[in-house]
Parts: C-alpha cells; sequence; structure tokens
C-alpha cells in the first residue's frame, strides 16, 4: 500500500476528540487558551514574586517560610514542599493574634473588606486596582456560564457577614455588569423585582433558584427574563440541573472559598471544571502535604498568585477532590478536577480517643514498603475496632509487615488495631484515610 493511503486509512481508523462548539466570544481572555507551558512559565515566575512579598509584609509567612529562598522555586516540585496552612488551624491563630493571625501582608488602607465565614473566620481581600479589578475572580466563572457585559445579574448570595454576595457582585461589575442585590429570602418581594428588572443571569444556590421558579410559576409573575445562572454553594445533582433547565434557565458550577475566591469553575463542555489561572492547585494526600497520583482522590491545596493583601501560600481547603486527564473540549487548556468530592478532615473518635488522618499518614511513613493506607473503623456489640489496610510497594513477607505497621498504629494512635496487607490498587479510590463504617440504630 502506498505511503500516502497508508496514512488516509490511519486518520478514518483513529477516534475522533469529542468536540464543543465554540461560539466567538467563548473565552474571557487569552490566558484560558494559552499553551500549559507558557501558564506554567509564568505561575512559577508569580509564585516566585509572591512568596518574596509574603515573607517581607506577612510575619506568619516570615516565620514559616524564613529559610525559603523565593528564587529556588522554579517548579511545581519545589512548590510541594513549603509547609502547607491548614484552614482549621486560623480560628485559634487568629484569636490569638487579631485580626487575621499575621497572615495579612498589607496596611489596613489597602484592605477593602473584612469577611466573616463560619468558625467564625476572617478575610481580607484588597482594593479593585486597574492592574487587578477584580481580586475575587469570580468574573471568569460568571463569563463562563453566559453572562455579558450589560447583562442585569440578580445576585442571591448573602450579603450578610458572608463574603459570598459581595465576591460575586466584584466579578460581575468587573464584566461591566449592573447587579440586583437580593441576597437570600423576602422570595415574593424578589419575583417582584425579577418581573419589575428582567435580569438575565442568575447567580446564588440552585435550590433558591428552583425556589423562585417554581414559587413565580405558581403565583403568575414572571420569571422568564431569566435565562443563564452560575450556582454554587450546595451540591448540583443532574437531577436538579435537568430541573433547572426545564424550568427556563441553564446553570454552570463555580467552587471557590472566602480564604480563596475562585479555584475552579465550569465551562459549556460540562466535563470537570477548569482551574482559575490564578491559583495553583495540587491535590494531596489527606493529613499530609504530599501530591497524590495524578487522577487519585485527595485533599484541595490552593496558591493564590493575585491577592498580596491576604496571601493563601500552600492553603489547605479540607476539601476532597481529583486531577481529570486531558484538556476540556470547550478549549480551555487548563488543569481539570473532578469538582468538590466531599471533606477531607476525617478524624473520628474511636474507644474516646480522636484519630486522624495525620496519625495514618505518620504511620505510613514508618515503613517504606506502603503505597496507600486506609483505617477502617467498626462497632460490634458498641464495642469500637480498627482495621489498618495497606497496600505494599513490595513482594516481602506481609504477616511481617503486618505485625510491624500493627506496632506504629498503636504506638502512634495509642490504640491497638487489626493490620490487613491487601493487593495493590484494591483500596477505594475516593480521598478517605479513615473510613468511619460505624452504623447506630
Amino acid at each position: 500500500m502506498a505511503k500516502k493511503s497508508v496514512k488516509k486509512a490511519a486518520r478514518k481508523a483513529a477516534p475522533k476528540a469529542t468536540k464543543v462548539r465554540v461560539k466567538a466570544d467563548e473565552y474571557l481572555d487569552k490566558r484560558e487558551t494559552r499553551k500549559p507551558a507558557a501558564r506554567l512559565k509564568a505561575q512559577i515566575a508569580a509564585l516566585q514574586a509572591l512568596v518574596a512579598h509574603a515573607k517581607k509584609a506577612s510575619p506568619y509567612y516570615r516565620d514559616i517560610l524564613k529559610d525559603v529562598k523565593p528564587a529556588k522555586l522554579t517548579s511545581l516540585e519545589a512548590l510541594a514542599k513549603l509547609p502547607v496552612t491548614r484552614k482549621s488551624d486560623l480560628a485559634p491563630r487568629q484569636k490569638a493574634r487579631p485580626p487575621l493571625g499575621g497572615l495579612e501582608a498589607a496596611r489596613p488602607s489597602e484592605i477593602a473588606h473584612y469577611f466573616q465565614s463560619p468558625g467564625p473566620l476572617y478575610e481580607a481581600y484588597p482594593h479593585p486596582t486597574a492592574k487587578a479589578k477584580d481580586p475575587f475572580r469570580f468574573s471568569r466563572a460568571i463569563w463562563a456560564a453566559g453572562c455579558r457585559p450589560g447583562n442585569l445579574v440578580h445576585n442571591t448570595f448573602s450579603y450578610h457577614l458572608t463574603p459570598a454576595g459581595r465576591l460575586t457582585e466584584g466579578s460581575a461589575h468587573a464584566l461591566g455588569c449592573p447587579v440586583f442585590p437580593a441576597g437570600v429570602g423576602n422570595t415574593e418581594l424578589q419575583l417582584d423585582a425579577i418581573a419589575q428588572l428582567q435580569p438575565r443571569v442568575y447567580t446564588g444556590t440552585p435550590s433558591f433558584l428552583k425556589i423562585l421558579l417554581e414559587k413565580g410559576r405558581e403565583l403568575g409573575k414572571p420569571t422568564t427574563s431569566l435565562k443563564k445562572g452560575l450556582v454554587g454553594g450546595e451540591a448540583l445533582p443532574p437531577s436538579l440541573r435537568a430541573e433547572l433547565k426545564n424550568l427556563g434557565v441553564d446553570v454552570l458550577q463555580s467552587y471557590g472559598t472566602a480564604e480563596l475566591g475562585l479555584i475552579a469553575y465550569e465551562s459549556s463542555a460540562m466535563e470537570g471544571m477548569i482551574l482559575d489561572e490564578d491559583v495553583i492547585v495540587e491535590i494531596v494526600r489527606p493529613g499530609t502535604g504530599d501530591p497524590v497520583a495524578p487522577g487519585e482522590v485527595g485533599e484541595v491545596v490552593v496558591t493564590v498568585l493575585s491577592n498580596p493583601v491576604y496571601p493563601m501560600i500552600r492553603f489547605a481547603t479540607g476539601d476532597l477532590s481529583a486531577v481529570l486527564p486531558g484538556l476540556s473540549p470547550c478549549g480551555r487548556t487548563n488543569t481539570r478536577i473532578r469538582g468538590w468530592m466531599g471533606r477531607a478532615d476525617q478524624t473520628t473518635k474511636v474507644k474516646g480517643m480522636f484519630v486522624t488522618p495525620g496519625q495514618v499518614a505518620q504511620v505510613a511513613a514508618r515503613h517504606p514498603e506502603i503505597a496507600r493506607a486506609r483505617l477502617e473503623v467498626t462497632s460490634e456489640n458498641n464495642l469500637d475496632a480498627m482495621v489498618l489496610k495497606v497496600e505494599s510497594k513490595t513482594s516481602g513477607d506481609p504477616v511481617a509487615l503486618a505485625r510491624a505497621v500493627a506496632e506504629s498504629l498503636q504506638a502512634v494512635c495509642k490504640l491497638r488495631g487489626h493490620v490487613e496487607v491487601v493487593a495493590r490498587g484494591s483500596l477505594p479510590n475516593d480521598g478517605k484515610v479513615i473510613a468511619d463504617l460505624r452504623t447506630y440504630q
């Protein structure tokens, strides 16, 4: 067969990639479609500048990064060696050193807002500037959901103490969109406003959008101006997404936190969530700062590259997720994650003693043969029991390994437990280091 015929046959036989029809204004900016190598280069440069600034201006980072040389941070592997700051540590730190535990890296005049979130925890955001007109960065998610300059946004995220309402509003303003600050509750008054003002875009939780749309139908108050929505703050199962679409609104999801702003967002492809352009996200084994293998479920750790006022460097969210392979069919080239998959804080009490994912990690660290470990807690006749299941990297004696690991388990957790050496790859890929299997009747 001629060479041309071979190539032609190969092209026909090759599987075709899934594609999504891309609109002319699909992307907010060119950063979303840049080559991954160019993105990484820009991120590393921003990381070095951020760490240098944080060491100079923040008492907290000056302490924990005292031995770190910013110029040596030339890769994601180097970033993974920096200490992790855990969300669970912030509340006691802030109480000990008001207002923000020494994490702030700016004068009060440079701070536009202080916010409170459950804990209580407090966060600070800078004034919008010409260089960073959207410090919250949700504009990228709002744009992906179909919002365009001039669209009126009906914003039902709360404005009271919590930051969600203000963050979303600021990002909509950055796009050139007017906002109706609806907040939560007052359903009938909100329906009156929708009928009068004719907003095109909804922002808020998906459950409240359903309430508005159904109540509007019941009362005969039109909500047909609403066409697009960016939802967050709670789960969006496929059934609820379909219900909202049947009620006239196409919605996409965003994922963010009060401390970090936007982390990731859905695009028109609806295949995972695409990372924001101003964050570096690592997926680590819960209780540690060690990155997991690609595709494995772990804890989301985020570094925000664009908020010098309140630096977040390797901030452990306590959320679980995993990296998806490949790129999004929508044409955006940044990494995708599976979205929010639950909480990583699996601390549990066994026989009156707390056992944490960090302790399980300590046990595993004592035995280089261990590839993965999972502690299962059960109860029989109201008596708690622990079984530590471990995958071994080697073909050594499993009985000897189990015996040694059991000794480490008792030494670290101060509790006796059984150890099972299981086949490599047999433990569930659900991000759980501790699985509490107890049932109470």
